[in-house]
């Protein structure tokens, strides 16, 4: 990715240290600022703080689950409806696509995926911002 991205916040919530390596560093040329949290209460915390533009978010977290998180990012989004939310999942089942949906995520990837389709779904989301 270029620097198209400066001055936008990133925040990756996953338990699995790997994992977040990866996409932090897959992002960290975008020019975005980069957070991770690697747990629930962590994010919550994080997202309060520091008012990311895009979360990209695991379901299965320890202290509070990807979904618990979205439903208190949604609670407290602004009208804009920042952040948005990229919710990434090991789970195949579709009742936990359906359920995201319905809590207000933006895009949902399962897992494995290539970091060029989580680039992909980062820039369209990213578009979006103002």
């Amino acid at each position: 990715m270029a620097a198209p991205y400066d001055g936008k916040k990133i925040l990756i919530v996953d338990d699995d240290p790997d994992i977040l390596t990866a996409i932090k560093t897959t992002l960290s040329d975008s020019g975005a600022t980069i957070l991770t949290a690697s747990d629930g209460a962590r994010a919550v915390q994080t997202s309060d703080a520091e008012s990311p533009d895009l979360v990209i978010l695991d379901i299965m977290l320890p202290q509070k689950s990807g979904f618990l998180v979205l439903e208190k990012l949604r609670q407290n989004a602004p009208a804009n409806g920042r952040p948005f939310v990229i919710m990434i999942t090991g789970n195949q089942g579709k009742r936990h696509r359906q359920y995201a949906e319905a809590l207000g995520v933006n895009e949902y990837l399962n897992k494995p995926f290539s970091m060029d389709q989580l680039v992909e779904l980062v820039e369209k989301q990213l578009a979006r911002v103002e």
